[in-house]
């Protein structure tokens, strides 16, 4: 009879480094996807926007970014985060006794997190998202591989059904949550008007809470109005499935296979994510329905010919600089995820330097391209001392009941 292993976190020699790269150069997509939000730039009219100095590059870089980065960055950190999670599920049921309570007791402490982020830093948080549906993922612990990937094809391709009703039908899903979120905004002295200057002119936190306090309900709107939580829970599954045949572990095995997944993908992603980006920089002019097809048919191929792309750089250059790179501050997502919101707050926020709506969209990325070099410095140096980043200790002591030593062995 096999005997229960204790219940603790997952050990250095468990570690693939290939997972630590991916989450890392997701981090990175994520950064230069939010950072204009933080600049403000996103906020201003598209007058505005075109009466910068840098408004013709600014809009080379908007195609790029639409092209390029947006929808997959977060798509690569939503199946790493299922790819984790079915990790952390599947360890815990090995290990015997308590393992589905163990399960659920992270993803509280991982909603927690994510309320404290959502509520009093940034309102832009996809944690909260996360933590509820993780929640979800042990009722597909059962399913075979083929019916988890009908799963996950039918959540992700649910959206645009959806979109297509409301289309057709004229009747917006999301409108009780925009009115709401107007109407907390007005009741606070939000508007119009003011919305794109609040957070620079806020220089003290009070100000930057009373925009916090309706922009959470605003985000809840966008999960709304854009099908996330089909989206998030749709790549879930996917990632479940990829973690639970650790596929991540079998990359040499399956090279043919990766080979043509990664031109397939190529093929398919890269062409529609260009009409994609166009469509998006102009508007939608081919409306909704079309809109939503574009981004499931080319953000999901264009996601997964990164992740193939990088997972066979990793067969010929596993311990390659660049992989150490981007492994390091990617061994510390939720450390620098939330880190993220707080620089991205100190430079453009009055409460901090207040730069917002002082840079056009081409600066703002390159600041967000040194604000993630200084994380991969910050996290090299930091793990050279410490056995994991500061959130994600807290996070796994909060999980496990028990202390875990911070620092590396000496030895």
């Amino acid at each position: 009879m096999n005997t229960p292993q204790p219940l603790g976190p997952t050990t250095e020699r468990q570690r693939y480094i290939i997972l630590d790269a991916l989450r890392g150069f997701a981090l990175f997509t994520i950064i230069l996807a939010n950072f204009p939000e933080f600049g403000l730039w996103t906020f201003l009219s598209k007058e505005a926007q075109q009466a910068m100095p840098s408004a013709g590059v600014d809009r080379i870089v908007r195609f790029l970014q639409y092209f390029l980065i947006d929808g997959k960055g977060y798509t690569l950190f939503s199946l790493l985060f299922g790819c984790g999670f079915s990790i952390i599920l599947e360890h815990a049921y090995q290990r015997g006794a308590r393992g589905l309570r163990l399960f659920y007791r992270r993803m509280l402490i991982l909603l927690v997190i994510a309320l404290c982020h959502l509520l009093l830093i940034w309102n832009g948080d996809i944690l909260c998202l996360y933590a509820v549906l993780g929640m979800i993922l042990p009722l597909f612990h059962k399913m075979t591989n083929k019916r988890l990937l009908l799963s996950a094809f039918v959540l992700l391709a649910l959206p645009v059904g959806i979109d297509l009703f409301v289309e057709l039908s004229g009747i917006v899903l999301s409108e009780p949550l925009y009115e709401a979120w107007w109407a907390k905004a007005h009741s606070v002295g939000i508007n119009e008007s003011n919305f794109a200057t609040w957070l620079r002119d806020a220089t003290y936190y009070p100000t930057m809470f009373a925009f916090l306090s309706q922009g959470w309900i605003e985000r809840m709107w966008e999960f709304v109005d854009g099908n996330r939580v089909f989206k998030v829970l749709g790549l879930f599954v996917l990632g479940y499935a990829i973690g639970r045949n650790r596929l991540y572990a079998k990359i040499a095995e399956l090279k043919p296979q990766t080979v043509k997944l990664m031109q397939l993908s190529a093929l398919v992603g890269i062409p529609l994510s260009a009409v994609y980006a166009w469509d998006s920089v102009n508007g939608h002019p081919l409306g909704l329905t079309v809109h939503s097809l574009l981004y499931f048919l080319s953000v999901v191929p264009m996601t997964f010919f990164y992740l193939t792309l990088l997972c066979l750089y990793s067969l010929r250059h596993n311990h390659s600089l660049m992989l150490r790179l981007f492994a390091a501050p990617g061994r510390m997502a939720l450390t620098n995820y939330v880190g993220q919101s707080l620089i991205g707050i100190i430079i453009y926020y009055g409460v901090g330097f207040g730069l917002g709506l002082s840079q056009g969209l081409y600066a703002i990325e390159l600041t967000a391209v040194a604000v993630f070099l200084f994380q991969t410095a910050f996290s090299i140096l930091w793990l050279h001392g410490f056995r994991y980043g500061p959130t994600e200790w807290i996070w796994r002591m909060l999980t496990y009941g028990k202390w875990l030593p911070p620092f590396k062995d000496s030895h």
